[in-house]
């Protein structure tokens, strides 16, 4: 088998195109050229980025929300999330503050689980998923336009309901998952 370098699979943008320009969403379209030479076109979306985060409390809980997503047609059960205010935004920043807002809670340690793309197949958006203890209740203060319930789950419960579809999200899931990992650490 011939070994194939990134650099060989690379494309290189020739033109780009704004198709739709939104609130949260920036449509692309980029006519790129292939690695063999051809010419194609890719359509994609462009986010500022966003933030989540798990929060834990001492008992082993951690607390998720509950939204209605308007896209999937259903009711989920999530981390608190949001998008980043801009693209140059500390993402520990939006983390804090979607906590916050969505819960109430604020944290007195939070730490960076880890950075995940979302849909690398159309959109850039990437999404800073933290883990947060030693919290603090307070009053919820979401959006005018955001109906949300604050859940408090078992993490062996989360994991479960991860694990036979139940937690859909997958922000959430890979929070859920790794976070289990490292309580089991």
């Amino acid at each position: 088998m011939t070994e194939v370098k990134d650099a060989d699979l690379l494309e290189t943008k020739c033109s780009s195109e704004d198709i739709f320009d939104g609130t949260l969403l920036h449509v692309k379209r980029d006519r790129v050229r292939l690695p063999n030479g051809a010419e194609s076109v890719r359509e994609w979306i462009k986010h500022p980025g966003a933030s989540a985060v798990i929060p834990m409390l001492p008992d082993g809980r951690i607390i998720l929300v509950r939204q209605y997503r308007y896209p999937v047609q259903c009711v989920t059960l999530e981390i608190p999330a949001g998008k980043l205010d801009a693209p140059d935004e500390d993402p520990l920043v939006c983390a804090k503050r979607e906590l916050s807002e969505e819960t109430g809670y604020t944290a007195a340690h939070i730490s960076k689980l880890t950075t995940i793309a979302t849909t690398v197949g159309f959109s850039n958006e990437k999404i800073h998923i933290y883990a947060a203890t030693g919290l603090t209740p307070g009053q919820q203060h979401t959006d005018e336009d955001e109906f949300i319930n604050v859940v408090l789950v078992p993490l062996n419960e989360a994991v479960a309901m991860v694990e036979d579809g139940r937690i859909i999200d997958a922000k959430s899931a890979v929070a859920i998952l790794m976070l289990a990992r490292q309580q089991k650490a």
